[in-house]
């Protein structure tokens, strides 16, 4: 790279974009960036523990033994999780899924589904809408 490159200074933001033809990025001024540590974070009573929470989306934290199942239920938002450690089975609308670490899965939205956990299972989810509001967390069957 040479000096005089190096001296140009940095375009402002939305610059480029409206050079190209673009509307300008909107300013993102939030204030609800956090950050949670989830050694204190609540827990469900389903026993997950709550991450953090958008307005959107939420995460959770999963630790289950071994030997634990639970019945066919329908939840009212969208669960996508990564597989951290242990292995488990989501019997999903039909379907058995095996899922072991580093593995990914998605239920959508109003699907039956339950899992049966086959060895200790560590794995974090995420819910759109945030699963803990609005009594969505509780069981429809």
């Amino acid at each position: 790279m040479t000096e005089e490159r190096q001296r140009q200074p940095t375009p402002a933001p939305g610059t480029v974009r409206r050079a190209m033809g673009y509307a300008p990025e909107p300013e993102v001024r939030d204030s609800s960036v956090k950050k949670v540590a989830s050694s204190y974070s609540p827990t469900g009573p389903m026993g997950q523990t709550y991450l953090a929470s958008g307005k959107a989306v939420s995460m959770r934290l999963w630790e289950e033994g071994p030997g634990k199942t639970e019945g066919e239920h329908a939840r009212p938002y969208e669960t996508v999780g990564y597989v951290i450690s242990g292995e488990a089975e989501l019997h999903l609308e039909g379907q058995m899924l095996r899922l072991a670490p580093g593995d990914c899965w998605v239920v959508p939205k109003g699907a039956q589904h339950w899992y049966r956990i086959l060895e200790p299972f560590r794995a974090v989810e995420a819910t759109a809408p945030p699963a803990e509001v609005h009594g969505r967390d509780e069981s429809e069957g």
